[in-house]
């Protein structure tokens, strides 16, 4: 168990006991006892090469670099290395599917690569990278998101592929024209997704209208999910970390986080801090505050503020979102261990889902899902940043 501490920090960053970094570190702990091996590819086992266990393991690494620990990278090594073969091949993926979600543990291999500097890690991200580039695309050329949901753009998706994208074409120094697609991707989806009363995204637009759940007019689904638009702003400001300063397109991918981020904001709810699973919906029966999305929504507003994006007047609106976390959707276990509660389990717009109100308020709810464990992780260390609470030491 990690015990950090840094120079004495004030009151308001001690956070129900714990500094911002100290609650990641547990929230590590604990889900790295919780799962054990199951992450880790084996023959005829039931791990797969998987978004959320590539969002899991990158957040350990984030971590690690400011609150080393070896067990990260021990980690991240035995559940995403588990699935690189010597030669850079991966098991359990099959880039004829086009999924986008595929495309998501690529950040952690391409960090794996900058940290151990094997050569199976890179080709395991050119492989990704290269199925990019015959991924089907919509008419103005934005990725579908699955081969199996043609002609969909999901809020989801961007986040899935963006970030890898960018960063392999920084670190590869691909051409400018690997930019300008990136820039794409967001133009596009934001073209057809973005309300203007609310300020939110719909999660999804069919370019085709042919899905049950698309606007026979727009193409667009009918609701404002909470995970969809936390992927989305994760999708936007962890692409600006690679995305060229001097692009004519960074300014619009700013503008774009911003519009997200005044929207997102308006939803909060003023009691208790957070985020309702259908966000512009918080008062209607069936409702409820979910982790995942306020986990995502304090990482992406910290973030875009500690990166100059949003004026520090964001900053009572992430502190009273972490408070609300760690008040309302944390539970303590035991010695040392929490838990993070009231994740959406899944959603999708996929065949035989109608995108309605009461499709995302009927789905699973349950503890400790990676997609919202992860960016608790990240969140913290954002709201670290944000206080400038001293850096932190193992003991």
């Amino acid at each position: 168990m990690l015990n950090l501490h840094g120079a004495a920090p004030s009151p308001i960053d001690i956070v129900a006991g714990a500094t911002p970094l100290q609650w990641s570190a547990r929230m590590a702990d604990s889900e790295m006892n919780r799962l054990g091996d199951r992450l880790v590819w084996k023959e005829n086992g039931a791990a797969k090469w998987d978004y959320a266990a590539g969002l899991f393991t990158l957040s350990l690494l984030k971590l690690d670099e400011c609150a080393p620990d070896p067990r990260y990278l021990r980690f991240a090594e035995s559940a995403i290395g588990s699935f690189i073969t010597p030669e850079g091949g991966i098991r359990d993926y099959n880039a004829a599917e086009y999924q986008l979600d595929h495309i998501n543990p690529g950040k952690t291999v391409l960090m794996l690569y900058r940290i151990t500097k094997e050569e199976r890690y890179r080709n395991a991200a050119v492989l990704l990278r290269r199925q990019l580039d015959t991924q089907p695309r919509t008419g103005e050329g934005g990725f579908w998101h699955k081969q199996k949901y043609p002609h969909q753009m999901w809020l989801d998706g961007l986040y899935m592929a963006g970030p890898f994208y960018a960063e392999y074409a920084k670190r590869f120094n691909e051409p400018e024209a690997s930019f300008d697609d990136i820039a794409k991707q967001f133009r596009v989806v934001a073209a057809h997704t973005h309300d203007p009363a609310t300020g939110l995204f719909y999660h999804g637009w069919d370019e085709s209208r042919r899905q049950e759940w698309a606007n026979k007019i727009t193409g667009t689904s009918s609701n404002f999910w909470g995970r969809a638009l936390g992927w989305y702003g994760m999708a936007l400001v962890d692409t600006l970390d690679f995305f060229p300063v001097t692009h004519p397109a960074r300014g619009e991918l700013i503008g774009t986080l911003q519009k997200l981020c005044a929207g997102v904001v308006k939803y909060q709810d003023p009691r208790s801090g957070l985020w309702y699973q259908v966000v512009d919906q918080g008062g209607r029966k069936g409702n409820y505050l979910e982790a995942s999305a306020s986990s995502m929504f304090v990482y992406v507003l910290a973030k875009s503020v500690n990166r100059n994006y949003l004026p520090r007047n964001y900053e009572p609106a992430i502190l009273k979102g972490y408070q609300g976390i760690l008040d309302g959707l944390i539970r303590k276990d035991g010695p040392g261990d929490i838990s993070l509660t009231h994740c959406c389990s899944v959603a999708s717009l996929g065949y035989g889902k109608d995108g309605s109100y009461e499709y995302y308020l009927r789905e699973p709810v349950v503890d400790n899902d990676l997609k919202g464990v992860g960016p608790f992780i990240l969140a913290g260390i954002e709201v670290q940043r944000l206080r400038h609470i001293p850096p932190v030491s193992r003991y």
